[in-house]
């Protein structure tokens, strides 16, 4: 992150309780009126909070805002949003409306509770206008609490909303900016927030999927997720429950061979699942921070990442930005969500890079404790084959060969299926790289469209 003054959780409420222009309510569930409190903290309190709530009762609160499947959801927090915004300009537009930008925060969280080990999470909103008498705005992040106790989750959570209500002022037209001062005032490791998306009119040109990659790229989630048709989720919205099959690539260009890995795999996991984990399978590419840093200047081209989610988008795939190089950590972030059988899905050329110690040089226990994170959890690895340049030979997982010193590691992991192989469904799919495919489209020919699905050419143009 860029290094910027930072000012103090005490001053950031202060300017807002100075600045007559912002005037709104505070509605918080499930971790105390730690939000608001900041703003009580100091002074002039009367020139922001019009009113501060806690409905922690089952019954008075569904009385409030109507009753909810889950009450930390994404639902729940809208229709706490709605009633509060709602009643506000109700009551107080006609005495305010010309000098006063209106606005509701409102959180639903569930915190560490006694003797409760689950996982501590919340959803939070702001509802604002950006100009007096305008329509409303929304931003909304759903944020992890790492903290083991609750005072500190309770903590935590206060400097985030304050953070995320400053920000929604101040910093809203600088995504870099808004996003890294989520995490003001708060040391590493206490909060993960791995879903930001900003609703409304005055917002129409914010893409949210270039939120998701910001919060990936600042450091505030290690992944970040969006479905077919462009929908900023939330990972456990998407992954409850769920079979996971993950194909990790480039995807520079997106490729039949692309599609080929995700349809072959899919086939052959699962023909290994029961009918329920059938239902519930679901497939993800995964684009690393380091493979949109690659052969850059240490930037992002925000186009051409859009491109490439476009096609993926367009061949119906859900897509994860992660900045999860090893393996085992992708396994480990995929674990926390579902308990499901996973497949990771590569090539013979990643197969070979799995292999190689640089990996697991920062762990203690190398390469072996590498693959015992990736394989603690329901993990298997779904090897595509490939094609030798030179003598033609096809390799696959079970012709594969590692450095000697390795090669019973790798027997023990086939014969245990825990590195199971792939066919391919139509070998001609591996006469050309990407790095080909490419080389094609710079010389200007048309060749490459067979090997680029119809839905990837203007993507694949654009990138090149």
């Amino acid at each position: 992150m860029k290094s910027r003054e930072v000012l103090s959780s005490y001053n950031k409420a202060l300017r807002i309780n100075l600045d007559r222009s912002k005037y709104g309510t505070f509605a918080e569930i499930g971790a105390g009126q730690e939000v608001v409190n900041w703003f009580f903290k100091a002074s002039a309190t009367a020139g922001t909070v019009a009113k501060s709530i806690s409905a922690y009762d089952m019954t008075m609160s569904d009385e409030i805002y109507g009753k909810s499947r889950r009450y930390v959801s994404r639902e729940r927090v809208l229709q706490m949003l709605d009633h509060e915004y709602e009643l506000l300009v109700e009551r107080l537009s006609e005495e305010r409306d010309d000098q006063t930008t209106f606005f509701s925060f409102c959180n639903t969280v569930r915190a560490r509770g006694y003797k409760d080990k689950e996982e501590c999470h919340g959803w939070m909103g702001v509802r604002l206008q950006l100009k007096p008498g305008g329509p409303p705005c929304d931003i909304l992040c759903h944020v992890r609490l790492l903290d083991e106790e609750n005072m500190d989750q309770m903590e935590a959570l206060g400097v985030i909303g304050l953070n995320l209500i400053y920000a929604s002022f101040y910093h809203r037209d600088n995504l870099e900016r808004f996003v890294e001062s989520l995490v003001n005032n708060l040391t590493k490791g206490r909060v993960e927030v791995d879903m930001l998306k900003f609703l409304g009119e005055g917002f129409r040109f914010v893409d949210n999927r270039l939120c998701s990659l910001q919060l990936v790229q600042s450091g505030l989630t290690a992944a970040a997720m969006f479905t077919p048709d462009g929908e900023v989720v939330q990972p456990a919205e998407v992954l409850y429950k769920k079979s996971v099959a993950l194909l990790r690539g480039s995807f520079d260009p997106v490729t039949n061979l692309h599609l080929d890995m995700l349809s072959q795999t899919k086939k052959s996991f699962c023909s290994e699942l029961n009918d329920a984990q059938k239902g519930r399978f679901i497939s993800l590419c995964e684009i690393s921070m380091n493979n949109l840093l690659r052969g850059g200047d240490g930037g992002i081209d925000h186009l051409k990442f859009l491109d490439r989610a476009d096609a993926l988008q367009a061949l119906g795939q859900t897509l994860l930005i992660s900045n999860c190089p090893e393996f085992h950590r992708i396994a480990s972030y995929l674990s926390v969500y579902t308990k499901e059988p996973i497949a990771i899905i590569l090539s013979i050329g990643l197969l070979n890079e799995l292999f190689k110690e640089k990996w697991s040089e920062n762990l203690d226990g190398g390469i072996l404790e590498s693959f015992g994170r990736l394989f603690k959890h329901e993990v298997s690895l779904y090897v595509y084959p490939w094609k030798s340049r030179k003598g033609g030979e096809l390799v696959t997982a079970e012709t594969f060969r590692t450095n000697e010193n390795l090669q019973h590691l790798y027997q023990y992991f086939l014969m245990n299926r825990l590195i199971r192989s792939v066919d391919s469904g139509d070998e001609a799919l591996l006469n050309y790289t990407g790095r080909d495919i490419q080389k094609m489209i710079l010389e200007g020919g048309e060749e490459w469209k067979k090997f680029v699905p119809k839905e990837a050419h203007r993507a694949a143009l654009h990138i090149h």
